[in-house]
């Protein structure tokens, strides 16, 4: 039954939090076709739980909060650290978040079409934005001045996962409900 344990493994792997003994039941069941008993199922996991004890692993597949999931093991605690600490100064602030959508959106756009839509100045988030290689210049405008023009990198489709600018999300895409303010919730 190894083929058991590497379902087991990638629904782990894949779940965004600790998953269930009987969610992992459920899964397999409805792939399967055919009921997957809870006790096979237990018996896999404790064998993987034995088996990620080695040393030849850097994780173990832990029991919390009523589920399964992959930790790494404390000895590779610093070694996170600094890649987390690496990561987190790649985020973006809110208005990066903000200049960059309405790039996204309006591309090619001027700097100063940007800071009209925002109603602030933009110079550096649109800086930090070309540092980290989300947005590009694309050529100068035929306006006056003939200033910048700015549009979204290849790295930009890979940092937020998509293939081209039909997959950004679409007002459309938004129910109503969500975007009412000062209503309350009944």
């Amino acid at each position: 039954m190894d083929f058991l344990h590497r379902h087991i493994e990638a629904l782990v792997f894949c779940a965004p939090e600790p998953i269930s003994a009987e969610e992992i039941q459920k899964c397999l069941s409805e792939m399967f076709e055919s009921e997957v008993p809870l006790e096979h199922i237990l018996t896999a996991i404790a064998e993987l739980q034995s088996k990620y004890t080695s040393d030849d692993y850097s994780f173990n597949l832990e029991h919390i909060a009523g589920g399964y999931q992959f930790l790494t093991k404390p000895a590779y605690q610093a070694s996170i650290a600094i890649l987390l600490k690496q990561q987190s100064q790649k985020r973006l602030s809110t208005a990066q978040l903000e200049t960059l959508s309405i790039i996204a959106y309006k591309q090619p756009v001027t700097k100063t079409e940007v800071e009209q839509i925002r109603g602030v100045s933009c110079d550096y988030s649109i800086q930090k934005l070309l540092e980290k290689e989300l947005v590009s210049i694309k050529g100068k405008s035929d306006s006056i001045g003939r200033p910048l023009l700015y549009g979204t990198s290849d790295k930009f489709m890979e940092y937020f996962g998509i293939n081209s600018l039909k997959d950004l999300p679409q007002p459309k895409d938004f129910s109503s409900e969500e975007n009412q303010i000062g209503e309350e919730k009944e």
